[in-house]
């Protein structure tokens, strides 16, 4: 659906994409998050041919588009099959959202008959259908962030990439928001959008790509993610036993009272403590993998730009468990 190979962009002496690679699959909801400045629209605009990168290649749609300069004809052509909603768009205050979907619906050369049939099915889906006829200029935020949501939409497109759609929306706002992502989604959609805050990739994402400096720095389910972090910077084990024993394993132990221990390992020992756990008499009463949220990830990623996941015990995660 959506593939970018080694992407390259250097603005003077900043490299906004450093050798970005990323795939979205077919019916995926992809989020894209990175702090502030990590590249996130940069990568868009660059796939949508509104900035030429230096190097790489992008596939859209089963088309190159890019490979090291842009095919304008490929281009031209997947751009039919695309909605796009920007993060920051001027939207023509004097029309209103009527007006607005059809002057989007007569540039995709859409008839007079489907242009109306198309801008009524839109507004009503984005709650905006008793405000067709209001100046746009009059429109609040979240109405306006609908109607950018709208425009994305008239094509009906089979890709749908959204830059930090839910940007200054109220809790409300954000709520119908991802409701309405849902249900793209289940109607065939796929979506790729950017976004800085974690809890909105997190509760609607099936697949992340984590940018940061440029690069991606982890991509995968979420649970795929967290599987990755404790397999590279360790993980920890919380146990309790029916009575003191000796735990002589290669890991870091701590005992936090007579018969509770914390254990830091560079891999998952549950089983073996188990075993050792029994040759000594005793009895595992409890024992817990203690799993690092998106948050936890995120920091590492961020604090350590250097690499995707570093061979150290993120301090801030394992401090968490003390």
């Amino acid at each position: 659906m959506l593939k970018i190979e080694n992407l390259v962009k250097v603005y003077k002496d900043v490299r906004a994409l450093d050798g970005l690679s990323l795939e979205v699959k077919e019916g995926q909801i992809y989020g894209f998050l990175g702090p502030n400045g990590a590249g996130k629209t940069t990568a868009i605009l660059s796939i949508l041919g509104m900035i030429f990168p230096q190097k790489g290649r992008i596939e859209v749609l089963g088309e190159e588009v890019f490979n090291g300069k842009f095919d304008e004809k490929k281009l031209i052509k997947v751009k039919y099959r695309i909605g796009y909603m920007p993060e920051n768009a001027t939207l023509w205050d004097f029309l209103t959202p009527m007006q607005t979907l059809d002057i989007i619906g007569e540039a995709f050369k859409m008839s007079k008959v489907e242009r109306q049939k198309r801008s009524e099915e839109l507004l009503k889906l984005v709650d905006l259908w008793d405000a067709r006829n209001k100046k746009v200029g009059k429109l609040s935020k979240g109405m306006r962030q609908r109607l950018l949501l709208a425009q994305a939409l008239v094509n009906d497109p089979e890709l749908l990439i959204l830059d930090e759609p839910m940007s200054g929306l109220d809790p409300k706002g954000i709520a119908e928001f991802k409701e309405l992502i849902r249900q793209f989604n289940k109607g065939g959609k796929t979506l790729f959008f950017s976004s800085h805050i974690l809890a909105h990739v997190e509760e609607i994402c099936n697949t992340i790509g984590v940018i940061v400096k440029g690069k991606l720095r982890a991509q995968g389910t979420l649970n795929n993610i967290k599987r990755e972090f404790l397999r590279k910077t360790g993980y920890i084990i919380l146990i309790e036993t029916s009575k003191p024993v000796k735990i002589d394993l290669d890991a870091k132990v701590e005992v936090i009272d007579a018969n509770r221990y914390k254990i830091t390992a560079s891999r998952d020992i549950r089983e073996e403590l188990h075993d050792l756990i029994a040759l000594q008499g005793a009895k595992v009463l409890t024992m817990q993998v203690k799993e690092p949220t998106m948050e936890d990830i995120f920091l590492h990623l961020i604090s350590s730009p250097q690499s995707r996941f570093s061979g150290e015990i993120f301090k801030s995660f394992n401090h968490t468990y003390k």
